[in-house]
Formats: C-alpha cells, structure tokens, sequence
C-alpha cells in the first residue's frame, strides 16, 4: 500500500492565509474540507497552518509531517433519502505547529503580511477569561491570552495599520464565541494596559465571527480503517470519518464573505447579520429533538438514533413533535421551514453513522430546558394549546433518570444532586406531588415551568401511564 506523501501525491505550496488553532478531526473534516473544496473550485487560494491550542500532541505533529499533511475525509450519509458517499483528499494544511516548542516560526507566521485570518475550535472549554494571564509568556496559556498578545505584536510590527487587522472565526460550541473571544481579547488588553491606540485597532480592523457548525464527525474509524485504507489506495493514519450533511452559518459583517466566499464553492454555508434566529431554529429542530426521543428510545431497547428512526412509534413520535408543535411556534416562512426541518431529520435515517442515545443523553436535565422547553412555551403563550408531544419528552425523562424504567442498564450521566432529588424524592404512590417537587425545585431550573399552565398535571398523567402501562402502550396512546 502506498504512503501519503509528497512522493505519492502531487500536492502545490499555497499562500498561508490562515492560522488554525486546532488540529482535530472536527476542524480537518469540516472547515479545512471546505477550503480544499473552494481551492479546488478556484473560488479561493488558502493554506492553512495548523497550531495546536496546548502543549504535548508530539505524536499527532509526527503523523502531520510524515504524511506532509494530507489526509482524507470519508464522507456517509443520506441525501433525498438515498445513502451517498464522498472520498476527498484533502491538502489545504501545508504545516503544523505547536507553539509551546515551536514559537520563533509561530511568531513569525502571526506577524507574516499574508496572513488574512484565524480561525479555531479550541473545544468549549477554550474561550475563558483567566485572570493573570502572562501575555509576555511564549506563548500565554489561555487561548484569550493568546489571541490578545498575537494581535498586539502584529499591531506593534505594523504599526495599527488598517489593512493589517484579521478576521477571526470561532467554531468553538457555545453561544456568541466570536464575540466572547472580542470581549475576553479587550479585557486582557485594559488588564495590561496595551493603550486605546490597541484597543481601537481590535475594535476597527480586527473582525470576529460568531458561527454556529453542524457535522457529525466520530473521527479516525478506527473499526474498518483497514478495509478504509484499501478503498482509497492509500497508508493514511489521519482518516476522519464523518456525515455527509453540513452547515455553517457565519455572522458578522459582510467582509467575510468577500474574503471567504466559501458559498461559490457550493459548501451550505450561510453568511448573516446575526446567528441567533438560526441557531435557536437549529437548537429546537435538530438538537430538540435528540433530547426529546432519547428518554423515549431508550425505554424501547434503542441504542442508536438509527434503531429509534427504525422504530415506528419513535419515528412518528418525533415527526409528529416537529410538524405540530416545533415548527409553528417559529415565526418563518413555513415553506422554508419545511424544507429545513426535511433536511435535518433526514439525517436521523443515516445507516453509517452509530450516535449512541447514551451519549446524548449527557445532561439532559439542562438540554431540556434549553432545547425543549422553548416549544412547551410557547405552544401555550402563541398558539393557546398544550405541546403534549414535547412535555412527554418531561415525562419520559422523569421516568428514565428515577431508575423505575424499563431501560434497566442506563445510569443517567448529569448533576449528581438533581439525580440524587429525583431518585429520593421518587413516591410511587403521589406522582404529581414527586412532579410538583421537581418542576419547583430552584436550584434545577432557571425557567419557571409553573409559568404553563397545567404543566404538572400533564406531566404527572404522561409519568403515570409509562409507569403503569410501559413506554410503548403510553406512546402509542399519545401518537395514534
């Protein structure tokens, strides 16, 4: 079998515009995908180095350099309801680095007139404001840290000029990154008293994105990369495994999309003003949905979304939620909206892909409210009727975390002390005083659930009919 390399394949030096903080699968199967595409399609011109945000990871540059960082991206899914496949080599990352131990050519790379941009998944985790971060240190530890003293020694080399600012694009997972990494690098900057001159030079000709990234990637496929490797021909030790469906939406000013015109690639990226209406659309379709079929599913014997899609209440269930109750409580042009939410839970039918039900049931408590909750509300307040598809969802969850389910080799993996309230307070005999004692319980909630009314008392019917009748009959009842 052949090596990846530059003797193998032919692979051209290209312009390093971007500085990438990460160098994980996500990162390589998602963003550093689309650039090899949109270089392919002669839309762009960008190479990439690849910095890693933390110290170690000795072994993954090893990897890189023996394989003059090229890898492939092993693409499975469904489009139009039919499986579909893409192989890609991707060779937009010309290097890698690791500034703990390689910090002259970091330097050198972030002070290079080149250099267009930034972008990072530094995990969500990565954007926090540490307090006494040295910014003289080589380089600072935190990632705000980091950035802060990047953007100044390039603001120092070329004296403020305007045209030597960077756009910065955050694919970190929690709300508003590009803007909390903003906020974090000018606090820094008044902590350290870089001066207003700086200040000014991030605020005028710096840019920073918030976006919101939607892939699936499990990663290196570690259970068929031999029967991988065969396929495509190649010894590739950086293989990343991922779904085919994308999305990228990217808010902000409109310079990004003159500087990255990913969209003439034909990549679903979506360039806005602001994110925050997708992202809640998103939030309520697609992740709303998970939450509320997995207390159901893995009361039925599920494991994986694929086996709750294959049962048929489960399927219909979850269907039946997102036409009647999730998509009419969203003020959007309902046409659109149809053929969003199609796009979304076609991908619940994706054969190749195992995303165990027990792994997003990570905490559900909090995901439920966030994610579930908006629909209950308002299904009451816009459209007066009660969302009985979604406060099952409650229901289920109550019953799955008190340990009574039928899912008997599940242990809820959340807050200890809410498991702790749920199971202790758990009275077989007064459901709806055990419902009313967690719906009210403060220190669970930052919602007031009583704020819908006859909230409890739904709950406590859809609680008693699973414990009484089993999961099936009870869902059978709510979708026939």
């Amino acid at each position: 079998m052949k090596p990846l390399n530059k003797t193998t394949v032919e692979k051209k030096d290209l312009p390093v515009k971007i500085l990438q903080f990460g160098e994980g699968n996500f990162l390589r199967a998602f963003v550093d995908w689309m650039i090899d595409k949109a270089n392919n399609a002669g839309v762009m011109n960008h190479g990439i180095i690849a910095v890693q945000p933390i110290g170690g990871g000795e072994n993954m540059v090893k990897m890189f350099k023996d394989q003059d960082s090229m890898y492939h991206v092993y693409l499975e899914g469904i489009k139009d309801k039919k499986p579909v496949k893409e192989v890609a080599l991707v060779k937009s990352i010309m290097d890698i680095m690791n500034p703990y131990s390689q910090y002259a050519e970091y330097e050198k790379l972030f002070l290079s007139e080149g250099l267009e941009m930034i972008i990072s998944n530094t995990t969500e985790a990565g954007i926090r404001y540490e307090e006494g971060d040295d910014l003289n240190a080589q380089p600072p530890k935190s990632f705000p840290a980091k950035m802060t003293a990047l953007l100044h020694k390039r603001y120092q080399k070329f004296n403020g000029a305007k045209d030597k600012g960077l756009l910065i694009i955050c694919c970190e997972l929690i709300e508003d990154n590009g803007s909390t990494l903003h906020n974090y690098v000018l606090k820094h900057a008044r902590h350290n008293n870089l001066g207003e001159g700086f200040i000014d030079w991030v605020n005028t000709s710096c840019h920073f994105y918030d976006t919101l990234v939607d892939r699936i990637v499990p990663g290196f496929p570690r259970e068929n990369i031999d029967e991988i490797k065969t396929e495509i021909g190649f010894d590739d030790n950086l293989v990343v495994k991922g779904e085919y469906f994308h999305v990228w939406a990217i808010g902000g000013d409109s310079i990004i999309k003159e500087k990255f015109p990913l969209d003439k690639a034909g990549l679903n990226v979506l360039f806005m003003d602001d994110i925050k209406a997708f992202r809640a659309k998103k939030v309520r379709i697609l992740n709303g949905s998970h939450t509320a079929m997995v207390p159901v599913a893995l009361q039925l014997g599920c494991e994986t979304v694929m086996d709750a899609f294959n049962t048929p209440e489960v399927e219909k269930y979850i269907n039946k939620m997102v036409a009647e109750e999730v998509l009419p409580c969203i003020d959007e042009d309902p046409e659109d909206l149809n053929a969003f939410a199609a796009k979304i839970l076609e991908r619940f039918y994706n054969p190749y892909l195992k995303h165990y039900l027990k792994d997003i049931s990570l905490n559900s408590i909090s995901k439920w409210e966030t994610r579930d909750y908006p629909t209950v509300y308002d299904c009451s307040k816009k459209l007066d009727k009660n969302a009985k598809l979604t406060t099952f969802s409650f229901a289920a969850l109550l019953v799955l975390y008190t340990g009574q389910s039928a899912a008997k080799n599940f242990t809820p993996n959340d807050t200890p002390e809410f498991i702790e309230f749920i199971q202790k307070t758990y009275d077989k005999n007064n459901i709806k005083g055990w419902v009313a004692g967690i719906v009210n319980n403060k220190e669970m909630w930052k919602e007031n659930f009583s704020a819908v009314p006859q909230f409890i008392d739904e709950v406590s019917k859809d609680v008693e009919l699973i414990l009484n009748h089993g999961m099936q009959s009870a869902l059978q009842s709510l979708i026939n």
